[in-house]
């Protein structure tokens, strides 16, 4: 079945400086997955971190192993088999009282284990239980050549057991080397995928919120249009009233204040950037939107200038037609003063010819050369 993992955590490694015994040295520069690993097969139980490819940690837990606390976060054991001591930095107490704990109980296991393991062994190997003065008879001081024999040949049959062991001990630590390889390369790519899973609910979230922007958008586009078409046709019905003329500027500018903050908000949506290929297809549709809007904005904005011109030419007009009417108005009046004068004789010759009925307004040169002679 190999190793499983029964127990996980994150904390920075650390190792102890073997020149000094006193200094830490770390073994990453970011936390790493730090687990309790349960060996079925051999009935052991190891400490083991993988960092990239290579096994940081890989300790296995004997009865006689102590977990100690050094400060509030920080906790280190000693493993006599690696010739080192490793220390873990947790990010909170309570992770580190969790994994002390866990040491405990494993280890407590561990000794459970080594018992069992010891009874199997005394049961399935009978010749463990002779004692030493039952070892010690004939064969050894005995001359007899069968029982020298039998002894050699023990000997030899125990030496080529201990070998294999040793054999069967490396090879199974080598595959639960590449398992836990395996294993934390596993975990790795699962933290990804859920990491990939947030961000793609964040993206589709932010999809969602950008769809409901741009249908406010399009809302107070058609608004605005429908404004522009108000105040056009106001501009042509009632381009004679003065307190229109103010309305309708203050209304443009409000308008124009809030196009500008329309086109301030596209370019913040356009600024933003969605950092998932998922979303693209939404992204780029969202992005054709708002260059619809966009154009719809400077069309509109051509509007209101025409608009403007439109009623600028249109008061110019009215100024103008006010002007010439007072001025008809005060020539006629005028000229009705000339055919009163006694002796029209004695007018000028230019002052005669200006009220010639060829001119299209009579009295005006009359009334502006009586009002000099009055001056």
């Amino acid at each position: 079945m190999g190793e499983q993992p029964i127990f996980s955590t994150r904390a920075h490694v650390f190792q102890i400086d073997p020149a000094t015994k006193r200094n830490w040295i770390p073994a990453s520069k970011h936390a790493l997955t730090v687990s309790y690993f349960y060996d079925a097969t051999r009935n052991v139980y190891r400490i083991i971190s993988v960092g990239g490819t290579k096994a940081i940690i890989n300790s296995t837990i004997t009865p006689n192993m102590t977990f100690t606390k050094t400060s509030q976060k920080f906790g280190q054991w000693a493993d006599s088999r690696a010739n080192t001591v490793y220390g873990l930095g947790f990010a909170s107490e309570q992770h580190l009282s969790q994994f002390a704990e866990k040491f405990q109980e494993v280890k407590e296991a561990a000794r459970l284990a080594r018992e069992k393991s010891q009874d199997k062994t005394e049961l399935t190997n009978p010749a463990l239980n002779i004692t030493s003065h039952q070892v010690l008879p004939s064969p050894i001081i005995s001359s007899n050549g069968p029982g020298e024999d039998k002894l050699f040949r023990s000997q030899s049959a125990d030496v080529e057991i201990t070998t294999e062991k040793e054999r069967l001990k490396k090879m199974l630590s080598e595959g639960s080397v590449s398992e836990v390889q395996w294993e934390a390369e596993f975990f790795s790519l699962q933290d990804n995928n859920n990491k990939l899973v947030a961000a793609l609910h964040e993206a589709n979230a932010n999809v969602d919120q950008w769809k409901k922007q741009l249908a406010a958008y399009q809302e107070e586009t058609e608004t605005l249009r429908q404004r522009v078409a108000e105040l056009e046709s106001q501009g042509a019905h009632d381009s004679s009233s003065e307190n229109n003329k103010e309305d309708l500027s203050q209304t443009l500018e409000e308008l124009e204040l809030l196009i500008k903050t329309k086109d301030e908000e596209i370019q913040m949506l356009k600024s933003q950037k969605c950092s998932r290929w998922e979303v693209e297809g939404e992204r780029e549709e969202t992005l054709q939107k708002l260059q619809e809007l966009e154009t719809r904005n400077a069309e509109l904005e051509r509007r209101l200038h025409l608009a403007e011109q439109t009623l600028a030419e249109t008061l110019a007009e009215r100024e103008k037609m006010q002007t010439l009417t007072t001025s008809c108005l005060t020539g006629s009046s005028n000229a009705g003063h000339c055919q009163e004068l006694p002796d029209v004789a004695e007018v000028p010759t230019a002052d005669k010819g200006a009220c010639l009925p060829t001119c299209p307004f009579p009295g005006s040169i009359t009334s502006s050369r009586g009002e000099g002679t009055a001056g």
